[in-house]
């Protein structure tokens, strides 16, 4: 990414108070991948090098959220004002030293995620094909192809929602969404393709399941997945599945 490009980001950021203890850095209203870059970018940065107070940074599709502890911040405060103007400007600070290419970016890594598509694995397989008058197998090569970006990590533990699905295979949700959904299930919302990690409600159609674990709260980093990676889907038979999930087990 170009100074150029940085400096245009930069002017274009608003922000937005989220409580007390957060405030919001927004970049867009739309999914974007160079947005997104951004973020990682900002993210990595204030992680790097935190301002007094800072807690966490949680990106979203087009922003991310700062929490800070309101004590600290209160106590080095060096402005007047709302100690969201305090963090807004240490963040600026950091900005400017992405423009000076100060910062040192890690790209994310690149993740293969194994799915057993279609059967019990995959109940709405063929609803997505007669949706889109194509076959099984079609939906199956359009959706392992190519790369998918994260844009953010939500609305379960470990749950990827990711960018970059074909457009040939976006099918809305379902009209009645399921009690359960079991942990692994790869569906489709949407443009939007992700995988459920929990066993948990949900109206995603669904195409397939991974025997893989996406979040091992034992484990010093419980998610498999981050913002910021990339996945690539691996289309592999039940049998395939059934030794990776005892490999797991």
């Amino acid at each position: 990414m170009k100074r150029g490009e940085l400096m245009g980001f930069r002017s274009a950021v608003t922000w937005r108070p989220l409580s007390e203890q957060a405030v919001m850095m927004i970049l867009g209203n739309h999914m974007d991948p160079s947005i997104q870059q951004y973020v990682q970018r900002v993210k990595q940065a204030v992680e790097r090098d935190p301002f007094p107070g800072f807690v966490e940074a949680v990106p979203s599709y087009t922003g991310l959220a700062l929490f800070y502890d309101p004590m600290n911040v209160r106590q080095q405060m060096d402005v007047e004002g709302s100690m969201q103007d305090q963090v807004r400007i240490w963040v600026d600070q950091l900005l400017t030293s992405i423009e000076d290419g100060d910062d040192q970016q890690h790209d994310g890594r690149i993740v293969e995620i194994p799915v057993c598509y279609g059967g019990e694995f995959g109940p709405d397989l063929s609803y997505v094909a007669d949706y889109h008058s194509c076959s099984e197998d079609q939906v199956i090569a359009h959706h392992q192809q190519g790369e998918y970006l994260i844009y953010m990590i939500g609305f379960a533990p470990g749950f990827p929602f990711v960018g970059g699905m074909a457009e040939e295979i976006a099918t809305p949700r379902r009209d009645t969404p399921r009690e359960r959904v079991p942990a692994g299930s790869v569906g489709i919302a949407g443009a939007q393709t992700g995988i459920y990690p929990f066993a948990t409600p949900g109206g995603w159609q669904l195409i397939g399941q991974t025997p893989l674990v996406l979040f091992d709260e034992t484990k010093t980093e419980p998610s498999l997945l981050r913002s910021g990676d990339r996945i690539q889907f691996v289309p592999i038979d039940e049998q395939q599945f059934q030794k990776l999930k005892e490999v797991r087990s």
